[in-house]
């Protein structure tokens, strides 16, 4: 056996391997991981540039305070899996030089540093739908957009340079007449895939609709199909408000990069102007406790001083406020339910809205809305629809905080079969939005939420305290229908009484029927509200009394009866049959 000599390998010295040593731009990174934003198959790739480009216009809307009214257009191409989307707005337009950096150059926005719930968060999205679009079919972004009924439109296509990040403009013009007083409307031409079903756009266009109340759709698919989504709202959400951070979700990094950059000439005045909740007080006794003077200067101050003072603010003896509020801006209890019924049949509606809570300093409330019964399929898994932001999110649920929080909620309590691990099997929607000024998703593609404890528990102490109503309206439905059962057995008999007493006496009898039936029914249903009083007063009332409850079923007079007009009923039926003894 001959045995082959490995020829030794040439070292190679540090410049050389330096000479091959270059920075990567954010879109050349991108460009190579486009997975990461939601581009990793031809079927998401529509979605997500639907998904960006509607997000954009909605934002857009609300902040100029405009009642959004969005147009969807999927055309396809000759070619094989090419499409175009158009997506067209009524918002306040784009000032033509920032029309390129927004389409063209990714991480650029204004709502990164912003302590305020918007839709958008990185500055990626629509710029990666473009580089997407560029991509695959070699073609640029279209963009027409006109800030006022006396300015003129400006149309430009839009390509970006990968390498250093950077858009170029072409074919830039000014247009005379264009059909909109104000709004903007882009076109991407992209390689990608239409298919119907739960992870569509047809499906995504749907759910925007039912959490956007305020905002008219208008979504037509590469068939030809147009379909229309009225508002049924006449009025804007209320404006999320700017906030500053709060001590207690800042890290230790942050707070020595603010101290640097802080213009306050005080560690103290840094403290109470730089953060929220913390007042002039406070912030004396903070850098007290932390052994700093409370003159020092922000950005003189050491590693070490800087370290002491991160553990004072997160000392538990440091009692600070919660955030502000304001910075949140929910669908909110009315408008949820004029949403939920947006499309969906079903008997019961019912929706909760949690106080506001923080994780890592940020604010957030969680909203829940369940549907029940009506058209909704009784043989197959409750559905739940995930919103963040009021956008919808339509994959990765197996890994999202809300399906979690969901799994978790016994649903057996409320008169629904569960399998172990599973979610309930009925006929059943449960719809979860998160509103938050940082939303934490699992992934840059924005398609799940991560899984933080305080998030989990406010979603599934929402979904209880839906259930809990839901589960009063499915045990009085049962016994609704326990009620006929009874009746149906005693009408059995009636005939067959009624027709041995007319073979005694010879005469017709039809009289004695119908009283037959009057104490059937009176005696079967006496039964049932005697028993749903003495079990349930409270709770009939609190059903009847609650805004947050929508009944749309023709055998719900007894479930809307209030406690006292139920007694009344009783008495009513007690005293027929009474009289008729």
């Amino acid at each position: 056996m001959t045995t082959t000599k490995k020829t030794p390998r040439k070292r190679v010295s540090a410049e050389t391997l330096s000479k091959n040593q270059r920075e990567i731009s954010v879109s050349e990174f991108f460009a190579k991981n486009r997975h990461l934003l939601g581009f990793d198959s031809l079927r998401k790739a529509l979605l997500t540039t639907v998904k960006e480009a509607v997000d954009n216009s909605l934002d857009a809307c609300e902040e100029a305070g405009i009642l959004p009214e969005i147009w969807v257009t999927l055309l396809s191409r000759s070619e094989e899996n090419r499409y175009v989307v158009q997506v067209r707005d009524n918002g306040p337009g784009i000032v033509p030089k920032q029309m390129p950096n927004i389409f063209g150059k990714l991480l650029y926005g204004s709502k990164f540093h912003s302590m305020k719930q918007s839709r958008g968060q990185q500055g990626i999205g629509i710029s990666a739908a473009a580089m997407y679009g560029q991509l695959t079919t070699g073609k640029p972004l279209d963009v027409t957009s006109r800030t006022g009924p006396r300015k003129p439109a400006v149309s430009m296509k839009v390509i970006i340079d990968t390498n250093a990040n950077k858009p170029k403009t072409v074919n830039q013009k000014e247009l005379d007449e264009w059909h909109l007083a104000h709004g903007t409307e882009l076109s991407i031409e992209l390689e990608a895939k239409y298919i119907k079903g739960k992870q569509s756009v047809d499906e995504f266009i749907y759910q925007t609709a039912v959490a956007n109340p305020h905002a008219s759709f208008h979504y037509r698919n590469p068939v030809g199909e147009l379909v229309s989504f009225e508002r049924s709202v006449p009025d804007n959400p209320e404006p999320a408000k700017e906030i500053k951070p709060h001590p207690h979700g800042v890290e230790l990094g942050v707070l020595m990069k603010m101290l640097q950059s802080t213009k306050q000439s005080t560690v103290s005045s840094f403290l109470s102007s730089d953060f929220s909740r913390v007042s002039p007080g406070l912030a004396s006794k903070i850098v007290q406790r932390a052994g700093l003077k409370p003159r020092n200067r922000p950005s003189t101050i050491a590693r070490k001083e800087v370290d002491s003072l991160y553990r004072s603010l997160n000392d538990p003896a440091t009692k600070i406020m919660a955030p502000p509020t304001n910075c949140l801006s929910p669908i909110g209890m009315q408008e949820l339910l004029a949403g939920l019924t947006r499309g969906v049949k079903a008997e019961f509606f019912t929706v909760e809205t949690r106080k506001p809570a923080v994780y890592r300093g940020n604010p957030f409330q969680v909203e829940v809305g369940l549907a029940w019964g009506g058209d909704l399929p009784g043989d197959s898994l409750a559905r739940v629809m995930r919103f963040a932001n009021r956008v919808p999110l339509l994959h990765q649920a197996g890994g999202c905080c809300i399906n979690k929080a969901a799994l978790e909620v016994s649903w057996k309590s409320y008169g629904l079969q569960q399998a172990r691990g599973a979610l309930p099997t009925g006929p059943l929607l449960v719809m979860v939005h998160l509103a938050s000024v940082w939303v934490p998703f699992s992934s840059e593609s924005k398609e799940a939420v991560a899984d933080y404890d305080e998030i989990r528990k406010e979603i599934r102490l929402a979904i209880q305290s839906c259930g809990r109503r839901m589960g009063q309206f499915v045990k009085r439905k049962a016994r609704a229908r326990n009620e006929a059962k009874r009746r149906e057995v005693f009408n059995l008999y009636l005939d067959e009484v009624v027709s041995c007493v007319e073979t005694i006496t010879g005469e017709d009898h039809e009289k004695f029927r119908k009283q037959l039936m009057t104490i059937s029914k009176a005696k079967t249903e006496l039964a049932e509200l005697l028993e749903e009083q003495s079990s349930s007063a409270d709770e009939a009332d609190e059903l009847a009394a609650a805004e947050n409850v929508i009944i749309i079923d023709p055998d719900a007079v007894a479930v809307e009866s209030a406690a006292p007009e139920l007694q009344g009923a009783v008495n009513a039926r007690e005293q027929a049959a009474l009289d008729f003894d």
